[in-house]
């Protein structure tokens, strides 16, 4: 499964094969219906938002509305205190900022009378809250802002009630009403309660800000956790203490699959600290889309953290490895290089024209090439961790998830879902990890064998070992020149994997048939090849889109040069034979917009225009989680091969930014991410990965990180996310300016088994 099914999974659109989802494929959100209530005994407004529709749209088809649960996205006090509701998981992304602003922003609220609260897990009162696919933004666009408007239009009727003038008089600014002709204005606090008895009004009656209207929309906000973390509060779930609490943690074969036959329990248990030791024999995987359930090992609940981490030091366990995974990297690269030399894959996945007879008679030549990508690991930086408490029945969990699901945590725990209660505590880094809740599953298990709370801590080395990694590939490609030195033919045959298991593509693996640039070109086909896998992989990163890009982007830059074309005209050109069609391509591909982000990145960065001594531009476009960006990298290489990344300037055509602060934020988290991906790798032999911790899995530190110069395309287009869009286009931008700077194309990664470093 890869990107577009990712998000297809989230809008329940149905199975797809592609990056991204196209903004038609989004739900018609704009015909929900209000049910509010009031503040109770207290007074007050608490107005949430359903997904009913009014009318007749009730009856089509699909799950039925949620019921409303009062506070579900705007509470506003009878002393002015706004409170309002993110409902998705913070994961350092911003979210939860990001829908405080368009909900301040439509109910035109003063920025600090505003204080913003996370959401409890509730999926009957929010649904699907999930912090993956950059999808949280589009998806809650015009819920929010709707929640926003319909919360002052009730205010403004009861200040018209009030006051006994139309509600056309009335006007609103920084939590207040205003009626200009008298001079009377009423705070949101004062009017709260009365606003609160009016009806709600019909959701097609509200009328939202236009761009130019913007208050809040699009300036710069600091994160409103930010003074908690700096002084640090207790935000996160391994901050979370309760009485009486015990430690946990699990040892699991080194080679996935591999169970636990005998390890020296006795001496174990004898340890300082050593409350119990006992073998798991792991719980079947749920039949959900992460297929996560508790791994085998030998579990060991102390006192402390340091007691039991000390005491896993000491284990002497006997692995059964009689069905554990015999996966080889080295071997994947031999069988992949054999059959990347036939003509096409075992599955073709598009075809039209005749490929072959086009590449023969290409009139001015062809270009052939073959990449290779390796395994990488997500290495958030706060370990997995979850707090439970089994108590008269029932499971409470505290965890830093990306995807919450107490059906999920419930079955490992052998309890029904109405069973579970999750508390979304913020995540220490996700990238798509953690959208499995394997580590949650552990702490719901094992709390049935403690008495009181238990916190289960994951080491470095578990994190790594046992992580869910980004796949690998590689790619066989084959291109067409004409004599005008245009694109003319276009070959792609992929080597990817399958679950062995499943028997389905691997998450993140895979080729689209509507990857580009297969709508551009006459004489088209992609295939595909699959590898038997039985390491764990899940989404990562912009998910497909993350290596896709890279030997996309390399290979149409190698076509460029041997056609002797510039790359900017040459990517202009090959877009522009869909231009001004007025229909977008590739699941929401608008050629319009990619032609002018690559132009105003190429403007921005002085393409073409003379760089410092020893400094070289290379450029790359990617269209992924429904951005346009185009990137240029400014690099040098030293005669050691050393590789300095000094800027990368990012053109990003996303709609309107949210939080200019937050947006800049992901834009250069996402290129300083790419480059140190660059010299990363997870290799596994005999089903166990060789990198356990950073000493031989080294992240980027500061020293490697660029200037990043951001440009906004601002548009009346809904906005779309950030966190992943931006990461695709840097690799594949750095290793083209390699080429410019050498004359050496990259085609493997890590860049390291080519002989270049990172500066």
């Amino acid at each position: 499964m890869d990107g577009e099914q990712f998000n297809q999974m989230m809008l329940g659109a149905g199975p797809g094969t592609g990056a991204d989802v196209a903004p038609g494929m989004l739900p018609n959100l704009s015909r929900r219906g209000f049910i509010k209530v009031a503040g109770g005994a207290a007074g007050g407004l608490v107005l949430g938002l359903s997904l009913g529709v009014p009318g007749d749209a009730q009856a089509q088809s699909g799950p039925p509305p949620r019921p409303f649960v009062p506070g579900a996205f705007v509470r506003i006090a009878p002393d002015g205190k706004i409170t309002l509701i993110s409902k998705n998981p913070e994961i350092g992304q911003g979210i939860k900022t990001g829908f405080g602003v368009i909900l301040a922003e439509e109910l035109d609220a003063k920025w600090s009378d505003v204080t913003v609260a996370q959401a409890e897990v509730n999926a009957a009162v929010y649904g699907m809250q999930i912090a993956g696919g950059s999808m949280s933004t589009p998806l809650a666009w015009d819920e929010l802002r709707h929640a926003g408007a319909g919360a002052r239009a009730m205010l403004v009727a009861a200040a018209a009630q009030q006051w006994g003038v139309p509600v056309s008089e009335l006007a609103t600014s920084e939590s207040t009403v205003i009626h200009a002709a008298s001079g009377r204005k009423a705070s949101y606090g004062s009017l709260a309660t009365a606003a609160a008895a009016l009806p709600v009004p019909d959701i097609r009656s509200l009328k939202l800000k236009a761009r130019k209207d913007y208050k809040l929309i699009g300036q710069r906000f600091t994160g409103v956790d930010n003074p908690a973390i700096v002084t640090g509060k207790p935000l996160f779930a391994l901050d979370v203490q309760l009485p009486g609490m015990r430690y946990a943690s699990i040892e699991k074969c080194p080679s996935v699959g591999g169970k636990a036959k005998s390890f020296n329990a006795d001496e174990i248990k004898r340890l300082p600290g050593i409350i119990d030791a006992f073998i798991i024999e792991g719980t079947p995987p749920v039949a959900d889309v992460m297929k996560t359930g508790v791994l085998p090992g030998v579990a060991i609940i102390g006192k402390n953290t340091w007691a039991v981490l000390s005491a896993r030091k000491a284990l002497k366990v006997e692995w059964d490895t009689a069905t554990a995974s015999k996966d080889s990297w080295t071997g994947f690269v031999q069988q992949a290089r054999a059959l990347s030399k036939k003509p096409q894959g075992e599955t073709v996945v598009k075809a039209k024209g005749d490929v072959e007879k086009a590449l023969a008679t290409a009139k001015s030549k062809t270009v052939e090439a073959f990449y290779q990508f390796g395994f990488v690991a997500h290495a958030q930086l706060e370990p997995q961790n979850t707090v439970a408490w089994f108590k008269d029945g029932a499971v409470e969990l505290w965890a830093p998830m990306q995807l919450p699901d107490a059906a999920l945590v419930g079955a490992a725990a052998g309890l029904p879902a109405d069973k579970v209660k999750l508390n979304q505590m913020r995540v220490g880094g996700g990238f798509g990890r953690r959208l499995m809740n394997d580590f949650v599953c552990e702490a719901a298990y094992l709390s049935r064998r403690v008495d009181g709370p238990v916190k289960v801590v994951w080491t470095r080395e578990d994190d790594m070992r046992h992580d869910a990694y980004r796949v690998g590939g590689f790619m066989g490609y084959r291109a067409g020149i004409d004599a005008q030195g245009k694109l003319a033919a276009f070959d792609a045959h992929m080597v990817t994997f399958k679950d062995t298991a499943s028997g389905k593509v691997s998450k993140g693996g895979g080729i689209s048939p509507n990857e580009f640039p297969a709508d551009y070109v006459d004489d088209y086909r992609a295939s595909q090849s699959f590898l038997p896998l039985s390491t764990p992989v899940v989404w990562w990163r912009a998910p497909g889109s993350n290596t896709m890009a890279w030997v996309q982007q390399s290979f149409l830059h190698e076509v460029a040069v041997a056609a002797g074309r510039d790359h900017v005209e040459f990517l202009v050109e090959l877009f522009g034979r869909k231009s001004g069609t007025g229909a977008p391509t590739n699941r929401g591909l608008d050629p319009d917009r990619a032609i002018g982000v690559i132009k105003l990145a190429a403007e921005k960065a002085g393409w073409g225009k003379r760089l410092p001594k020893g400094h070289h531009h290379g450029l790359a476009f990617y269209f992924s989680h429904l951005g346009h960006i185009a990137e240029v990298a400014e690099v040098s290489v030293d005669a050691s091969k050393k590789v300095t990344v000094h800027k990368v300037t990012v053109a990003a055509d996303v709609g309107p930014v949210i939080n200019l602060s937050a947006a800049e934020n992901q834009c250069e988290g996402s290129v300083v991410d790419a480059i140190g991906t660059m010299a990363l790798e997870v290799t596994m032999e005999n089903g166990a990965a060789q990198q356990a911790n950073f000493d031989r899995y080294p992240l980027p530190r500061m020293a490697v990180a660029p200037k990043v110069e951001t440009h906004f395309v601002q548009s009346d287009r809904s906005p779309t996310g950030l966190g992943e869009p931006v990461f695709p286009p840097a690799v594949p931008a750095i290793c083209n300016a390699i080429h410019a700077a050498t004359g050496h194309r990259i085609r493997t990664l890590p860049i390291t088994k080519e002989g270049f470093t990172l500066a």
